[in-house]
């Protein structure tokens, strides 16, 4: 093949162009630079640069802190066991499942939130979360708490990529979006809330028709994320909502029981969910469409407790354990001396141990369907 000669000398780069080339530069070295403690094995000629995660508070790392909402817990004793004792808008008493994944994969030890407004420039390299407590599949979910939509959620998605279209260029943003993963945990608030609490959607559904609307949303946003250039993409099934503390409260009678008109329901939708994207799968050139189940995993847990080193699993850490959420479970209620021996921080969220021992092996579960 002949040699390709230049009729003229390119020109000279301007001292602008050479500032962003080396300021590039500086960030693709911080990404090679980031802990590298990996407990999920990924398989040889694959990566994961980062993490974006989409839903509701199970996965929230505080973007709902600066919103007008019930919905929020950046205060104590939120955040008893996180770093520092502090609270920073998770709800739990430590880290969630959004920075055990990143954690697990090597990445950093916190995933945080694209709201904060100390947000650092490196982060948006690695990923970033866009997780709303409160959020739904249901548009009208979101709009009770209230929470960032899922729209909204993608919305900001699509300007992280702009953003980080101009500090790394578009190419290694391509990279960096065609590989990672891209978590969305939702439809808890949707049933537990909109339908059964709120009663607000009974008038239109019933629940096998209001699943069957929860999944139509679902395939919705999985077209969206594909679109705007999501590959990896998985979506965890709801827990078994009516083991929740709260639910046994409100609906479990006076043994507290597990509500199985709950579980039921969510078991209902994690099917159609499951089935819907696998066929999605199937559609989506190059993708990799994952239905994750937690639900199995968090019932056994909540079952056999004490095999996993737990005292209790009817109650949460914080306060009587029985309905404190979010404005509940404040600084003048007390919590349980040992975190580690709940199942449930408050009456709805899991506890940081729990979270510890399902994060991980569920990941590594699931890790090769990604890829």
């Amino acid at each position: 093949m002949p040699l390709l000669h230049l009729t003229k000398p390119p020109p000279s780069p301007s001292s602008s162009s050479l500032k962003l080339k080396v300021f590039q530069c500086l960030l693709l070295l911080l990404l090679l630079l980031q802990p590298a403690s990996a407990v999920v094995k990924i398989p040889p000629g694959y990566s994961v640069p980062a993490v974006f995660v989409f839903g509701d508070s199970i996965v929230d790392t505080g973007n709902n802190n600066n919103l007008i909402t019930q919905a929020k817990c950046n205060y104590p004793p939120y955040g008893r066991d996180f770093l520092g004792g502090r609270p920073t808008g998770r709800f739990s008493n430590g880290r969630v499942p959004s920075d055990l994944v990143v954690d697990a994969l090597g990445i950093k030890t916190l995933l945080p939130p694209y709201a904060d407004p100390n947000l650092k420039l490196e982060d948006l390299i690695t990923g970033v979360n866009f997780a709303s407590g409160g959020a739904g599949f249901d548009p009208l979910t979101s709009k009770i708490a209230p929470a960032i939509s899922l729209d909204a959620q993608l919305a900001m998605f699509r300007e992280y990529k702009r953003k980080v279209e101009g500090l790394v260029g578009e190419e290694r943003a391509k990279f960096i979006i065609d590989n990672s993963l891209f978590l969305v945990v939702a439809g808890s608030n949707d049933i537990g809330n909109t339908f059964y609490l709120a009663r607000i959607r009974q008038a239109q559904y019933n629940i096998n028709t209001y699943t069957d609307f929860m999944v139509q949303s679902a395939s919705a946003f999985v077209m969206e994320l594909y679109a705007a250039g999501a590959r990896r993409i998985g979506f965890f099934g709801t827990p078994p909502l009516g083991c929740l503390p709260s639910q046994r409260t409100l609906a479990g009678g006076i043994e507290r029981a597990c509500v199985n008109e709950y579980n039921n329901a969510a078991k209902l939708f994690n099917g159609k969910l499951h089935t819907t994207l696998d066929y999605l799968q199937t559609i989506l050139p190059d993708s990799r469409v994952v239905y994750v189940d937690i639900y199995n995993p968090l019932l056994d847990v909540i079952q056999n407790y004490v095999k996993y080193g737990f005292e209790v699993a009817d109650k949460g850490c914080c306060g009587s354990g029985t309905i404190e959420v979010t404005l509940l479970c404040n600084k003048f209620v007390k919590t349980c001396p040992d975190t580690t021996k709940y199942v449930f921080w408050d009456s709805f969220h899991p506890s940081q141990a729990t979270y510890n021992l399902l994060v991980a092996p569920i990941l590594q579960r699931y890790i090769s369907s990604f890829l």
